[in-house]
């Protein structure tokens, strides 16, 4: 399985198959595939491989590229995607089909009152300090079980009903008694025929073998709020994992990081930055530029006179955004790092020496053309 197949191949489908068709096509050969139900020695690779071909065709702009340029990677794949991580602490496909797999039993006994519903979903989705602060839409794409489409979740094929299941008699668990040297012992577990639902379908639905779901390829849009910071949390109702037959939907929930800027360091709402001043500039007082955090954002910043290396300057409303604030924003912080000139011509030497003296300060006399050649000189000899 070194070289790769095409993919269409994989699925056995058409170039031209609809996502319906492809659907399917991946349930089919998933299930006869899956290292839990094959015995192939190679089930597990056959599995990965039809995995792939899935989550290629199944995404609209994977699935162009793959057509145009043989590889799901291309023009297009860099815009709008969110590079995320933690679904479901790092499952996959392949892991999200193995819980359905197994997903049809609920745990414990429960009865078909206590329905299963589906679980939360987490991912980590990373933005920009400047996305952060305007707000933006971030498209996601993810592995879950969804709904399934043929059945609408009841998971019974056309024509066919959900029936107390006569096992249990609706129950969801039955009981077994057995000897010991105590007595009798008696003890419940969860239906072997229901799986604990209380309830048989007569005829599943093909799709989604009765559970009412399916695994799937979901992509959808993350408004993320202007200020917002990291470890924020946004919660999307119904998009975590299906519930079995037709139960309520777990909620994915995305745990926001803001990624480390280059020019700004971020507490709170307030943004901290440095600027480099000139030594007469920082003597004198001057006004400098500094680019904000905002698209096109220019901010004047004055430089009081006699400002020292180290120094803040602090500009009000030229922050972050607060989350909710109504259009205010935290605090600009300027730290000053003042530049000592490291080459200067004769006047400006003159002119600085002459400050020198005004000042009081002393100065190392200057060097002839000879000093500083012997002083090259012995710098080779050393």
């Amino acid at each position: 399985m070194a070289d790769k197949r095409d993919y269409y191949e994989v699925l056995g489908v058409d170039r031209d198959a609809d996502q319906r068709t492809i659907k399917r096509a991946f349930l089919k050969k998933a299930r006869e595939v899956h290292p839990d139900v094959s015995d192939d020695p190679n089930a597990e690779e056959k599995f990965k491989e039809v995995n792939e071909a899935y989550s290629v065709l199944s995404d609209e702009q994977k699935r162009a590229n793959y057509d145009r340029y043989g590889t799901a990677d291309g023009p297009g794949m860099g815009s709008g995607y969110v590079d995320f991580s933690d679904i479901f602490g790092g499952m996959g496909m392949d892991d999200i089909f193995s819980s359905f797999f197994g997903g049809g039993a609920p745990s414990g006994g429960r009865a078909r009152a206590q329905r299963r519903g589906g679980r939360d979903m987490a991912i980590t989705l990373t933005v920009t300090l400047e996305e952060a602060a305007r707000g933006c839409t971030k498209t996601i794409s993810y592995d879950r079980l969804a709904t399934c489409e043929d059945c609408h979740g009841t998971g019974a094929a056309d024509g066919a009903s959900e029936k107390q299941c006569p096992r249990c008699h609706g129950t969801g668990f039955v009981t077994t008694v057995q000897r010991s040297i105590f007595g009798q012992v008696q003890s419940s577990s969860p239906c072997p025929d229901c799986g604990g639902e209380g309830t048989v379908i007569d005829t599943p639905c093909e799709m989604c073998s009765g559970q009412g779901r399916t695994p799937t390829h979901e992509k959808i849009d993350i408004e993320v709020p202007a200020g917002i910071a990291s470890g924020r949390q946004l919660r999307v109702r119904g998009y975590g994992e299906a519930g079995f037959r037709g139960a309520e939907s777990g909620d994915l929930i995305v745990n926001v990081r803001v990624a480390e800027h280059e020019r700004f360091q971020r507490s709170g709402d307030d943004l901290l930055c440095e600027v480099s001043v000139p030594m007469a500039s920082a003597a004198l007082g001057c006004t400098v530029e500094v680019e904000g955090i905002l698209d096109d954002e220019r901010i004047a910043v004055e430089i009081p006179a006699g400002t020292q290396f180290g120094d803040t300057v602090t500009v009000d409303g030229r922050g972050m955004p607060r989350s909710g604030g109504g259009g205010s924003r935290g605090r600009l912080i300027v730290r000053v790092a003042v530049v000592v000139p490291k080459k200067m011509n004769a006047a400006a030497r003159e002119a600085l020496e002459r400050f020198a003296k005004e000042m009081g300060e002393q100065v190392a006399p200057r060097k002839s053309v000879g000093d500083r050649i012997r002083d090259a000189i012995d710098d080779i000899l050393e």
